[in-house]
């Protein structure tokens, strides 16, 4: 069975005009809905997707609001970190809270070491940004640490290239396609406020031509990146989502 996996930033009690703000209630609906989808998955739900949860930044919330959620359900999701931020940046996890999130059995990653957009650094970037990120969250998690989320979902070959070299196993991207559990770069659908219940449920079964469509969609936007050039794309992409300061760019 292939394995759709959503994408989250921030979860508050509130919700923000900011798109990659969701609400904590809706979180834990969503969820709840996942866990009765991966329960089917065991008893029946031939040709549908299996859900899964990741988390890029590694914003306070993720620990705070979306563990006790994880916990009730006994769900594990896959939070990616930006390794420069922690402990060092107002509104994000410090190792404190990555352990604990190691310890509660939540997978951990890499989304970096600034976030910087892969695709724009040179060779010595590149080291710091995957290879120094993986040793430094390897160091402070004691544990291992192979996967790498892309900042910005940016990539090109010299970028995969640079991330097999620095030892990960898996790269999630932020394109809304399925995969294989032992893919090595995994698809991902970004979730934002307000998103129905019965459309995501929808997404999860190739059937209804949902995902499909949300990946003819994506291909448009990577043209528009590339007409636009990144610097002009994350200012439109700031503004249709009502971006937050400080806030980095989605994909």
């Amino acid at each position: 069975m292939q394995t759709l996996h959503f994408l989250y930033h921030e979860l508050r009690d509130e919700g923000s005009d900011y798109s990659y703000v969701v609400k904590t209630s809706e979180f834990a609906r969503q969820i709840e809905l996942f866990k009765s989808l991966r329960a089917d998955a065991h008893t029946g739900r031939a040709g549908k997707l299996n859900p899964a949860v990741t988390f890029d930044d590694g914003h306070i919330s993720n620990y705070e609001q979306a563990l006790p959620v994880l916990q009730e359900q006994a769900m594990q999701a896959h939070f990616f970190i930006t390794v420069g931020w922690t402990g060092q940046r107002d509104g994000y996890m410090g190792w404190q809270e990555l352990r604990a999130l190691h310890a509660a059995g939540q997978q951990i990653g890499a989304h970096g070491w600034t976030h910087t957009l892969l695709t724009h650094c040179d060779a010595a970037q590149l080291s710091k940004e995957l290879r120094d990120a993986r040793l430094k969250l390897e160091d402070g998690l004691g544990a291992e640490a192979p996967t790498m989320s892309l900042p910005g979902g940016r990539y090109n070959k010299r970028v995969l290239e640079a991330c097999r070299e620095a030892g990960y196993k898996q790269v999630f991207m932020s394109v809304p396609q399925a995969s294989a559990e032992d893919a090595w770069m995994v698809g991902r659908l970004n979730v934002v406020g307000g998103m129905d219940l019965q459309w995501m449920e929808k997404v999860l079964d190739p059937a209804s031509g949902v995902l499909a469509s949300l990946e003819r969609k994506d291909k448009l936007k990577g043209v528009a990146k590339s007409v636009l050039g990144d610097t002009m794309y994350a200012r439109l992409w700031r503004l249709i989502n009502h971006s937050e300061e400080q806030a980095g760019e989605g994909a």
